[in-house]
């Protein structure tokens, strides 16, 4: 038997749920089918939301021919030969899922053919293209985010089913819970789907069916991770994880963002708030905390989950029993406080620009104290406006790299700390 999700494949792009923002009336997908257009593209989004089944019916709404080719499986040779075939008149859309493994030959095979328009290219991938499609293709081709689908699209995708599909709407069907099926699908409209199809597998199709979280889980052989990303809990959870760095402790690190993981939280958010925290809360303690969690960011964009975990998880312990300090946030909220009173103060002369003859006798750059000139590359002047002469923002930090630098400013400028 056909299974569940390509039973319930939309057949116009009417029937597609979720994709507002590119299929709504002000959608730029909807207006370009409108005017009969389909340029080039790459999608971008997680699995089960519709890319493929998109390209197909951005095909048939301009009455172009259809043509998919999947990139572990096709070589340069099956491209070359592919365009080769492409007509004119009616060039064809072709369709790369998982363009994202094309290698650089395959990818520049396609290059001339995309630019001549001898084919429309439609790329799909779960990759940051940025990252994963070179930058001669990419700019080339307009890139759209396709997002997972919220509770309330994943509920009309069940009730469709429910209620349209050949073989279901003849069962009498009770759903009396549905947040194992929505929490397990995680905005994937396939996965709820066959999960679905799985759970009704282990009833007597001749008798009622009432759909319970118990049953799903059973069928799946799953729990379900109590986490609402979009409510109280997604803030409670990421404010102990944040904490549980800020207050050096590892384990409950780690506990909180596996709670968050499981929860199917996006791991570039977690990535990001450990880059924010590595420069608020460990700054100049540890200058190199913010490189490491910059790099897990970049990393994890490109590597995705599940693997993406394990940076997320080592970055998380170096973070979280790093040396902290909180000086340069104190420092920058107290100058940005500072600058909204004084924001009519000016540039001392010493301090401005002089790049003509008469900016320099104006007094433009007069008296500067170039400080390479100078033994230790360093010469005693002063920096800031008259009116604030002396006021401090940086108050080092009492950690051994804070108190080395704060004993060399000691020494340069004689400001105790």
């Amino acid at each position: 038997m056909t299974p569940l999700p390509e039973r319930l494949r939309p057949k116009r792009l009417s029937e597609v749920i979720g994709q507002r923002h590119l299929l709504g009336e002000q959608g730029p997908l909807r207006q370009m089918v409108d005017h009969g257009n389909l340029p080039s593209m790459i999608f971008w989004g997680p699995p089960g939301v519709g890319k493929t089944t998109l390209a197909l019916l951005l095909a048939e709404a301009v009455d172009r021919p259809f043509i998919s080719l999947s990139a572990i499986s096709a070589g340069v040779k099956d491209i070359r030969e592919l365009i080769a075939q492409s007509g004119e008149l009616m060039p064809p859309v072709v369709f790369i899922d998982e363009i994202h493994r094309f290698n650089k030959s395959q990818q520049d095979a396609l290059l001339a053919a995309v630019e001549r328009g001898k084919i429309t290219l439609i790329g799909a991938t779960t990759e940051n293209p940025s990252f994963e499609v070179n930058h001669a293709l990419l700019s080339r081709c307009q890139v759209y985010v396709l997002e997972p689908l919220s509770k309330e699209e994943l509920l009309t995708v069940l009730e469709r089913a429910l209620s349209q599909d050949t073989e279901l709407k003849h069962r009498q069907i009770t759903v009396q819970e549905s947040d194992a099926l929505i929490q397990l699908a995680a905005g994937d409209a396939r996965k709820l789907l066959n999960l679905l199809e799985l759970t009704l597998s282990t009833f007597d199709p001749s008798e009622p069916v009432v759909l319970t979280n118990d049953r799903v889980l059973a069928a799946a052989q799953q729990t379900v991770a109590r986490y609402d990303k979009s409510g109280d809990q997604h803030y409670d959870i990421i404010s102990a994880f944040i904490k549980s760095l800020r207050g050096s402790d590892p384990d409950a690190a780690l506990y909180w963002m596996a709670r968050m993981i499981k929860g199917g939280e996006d791991p570039l958010f977690i990535a990001r708030r450990m880059l924010i925290m590595a420069s608020e809360d460990i700054g100049g303690a540890n200058p190199n905390a913010l490189l490491l969690a910059g790099e897990c960011l970049r990393s994890v964009q490109v590597i995705g989950m599940p693997e993406a975990r394990i940076l997320l998880g080592q970055t998380a312990v170096y973070l979280a029993t790093s040396a902290k300090s909180n000086s340069t946030y104190l420092a920058i909220n107290a100058a940005l406080a500072m600058a909204e009173k004084t924001a009519d103060l000016p540039v001392p002369l010493h301090l401005r620009n002089a790049p003509t003859p008469l900016m320099k006798q104006q007094g433009n750059s007069l008296g500067y104290l170039y400080a390479h000139d100078y033994p230790g590359n360093f010469v005693k002047q002063e920096f800031l406006p008259p009116a604030l002469k002396g006021t401090r923002f940086y108050q080092a930090g009492d950690n051994p790299l804070e108190n080395r630098d704060a004993q060399r400013q000691q020494e340069r400028w004689g400001k105790g700390n």
